[in-house]
């Protein structure tokens, strides 16, 4: 039985658009057409979608979806085969983790200078804060608070 675009995206739970983009990527094998130009598709479609999907949500990014869904149809898919892939994105989640977790730091360092009476949204409070100014008068980048700089020397989010 085959299946229009339609009832694959609504089986799938996923847009027409995203069916015709997995399509254009090659997550999808080109489906076959009627005579009047619809795309037709087999029940097998449904199912590849809910596997491609579920590999994204563990975080594998498209190109490694595609790799894997190749994989899968070459028989040669083992949990030995494709650990790598999950191993990949371990690594990326545990460096997406100490990011925020410096980010974190960064803003308790913040909060606590605020605590301390150096509030960063205020620099002419700061004791040796430059003074420079834009030509419409704002403080420069240069005025916000040497303490309220981040680990990696930017200013905070929301401090110019």
């Amino acid at each position: 039985m085959r299946v229009k675009i339609g009832e694959v995206a609504q089986q799938a739970d996923v847009t027409i658009d995203t069916v015709r983009f997995y399509e254009r990527r090659g997550v999808l094998p080109a489906p076959q057409r009627l005579a009047s130009g619809y795309r037709t598709y087999t029940p097998a479609t449904v199912e590849r979608i809910r596997f491609a999907r579920r590999l994204q949500q563990l975080g594998l990014t498209l190109d490694e979806v595609i790799d894997a869904l190749h994989a899968a149809e070459r028989g040669d898919a083992r949990c030995a085969s494709e650990r790598w892939r999950l191993e990949a994105v371990l690594a990326r989640i545990d460096a997406k983790i100490a990011e925020l977790e410096a980010g974190r730091r960064d803003v308790a360092a913040v909060l606590r200078s605020c605590d301390a009476g150096a509030c960063v949204f205020a620099p002419a409070q700061v004791p040796d804060a430059p003074t420079r100014t834009t030509r419409s008068g704002a403080p420069t980048r240069a005025a916000v608070a040497p303490a309220a700089r981040t680990a990696r020397g930017r200013a905070p989010r929301g401090v110019s």
